[in-house]
């Protein structure tokens, strides 16, 4: 399981066709807010932020820290617009 605090700066392999970057990783979990913060500090440094859920859990806190990081930005004159893939993934083999 997955501390909430440790949500950015991950170093993780992308899937095949991305590149490597880093991404906000949620769990089912992890703090919507803090999520939030995380999701809203990518955005203000980099412009954007790519968020890894796996599992419908994660999908929801996910969820729900973006809906809070568009208010969290919106106040700084920042529309967070989302696009949503699902990849298929392979665990242990």
């Amino acid at each position: 399981m997955e501390n909430s605090n440790s949500l950015t700066n991950r170093q993780t392999s992308a899937p095949s066709g991305y590149s490597t970057a880093q991404y906000v990783k949620v769990s089912a979990t992890s703090r919507p807010p803090s999520v939030a913060g995380a999701i809203a500090g990518f955005v203000r440094d980099r412009g954007k932020a790519e968020v890894q859920a796996i599992g419908a859990g994660a999908v929801n806190q996910a969820v729900k820290a973006l809906a809070i990081a568009r208010l969290y930005l919106q106040k700084e004159g920042i529309d967070v617009v989302c696009n949503i893939r699902f990849l298929e993934i392979v665990v242990n083999g």
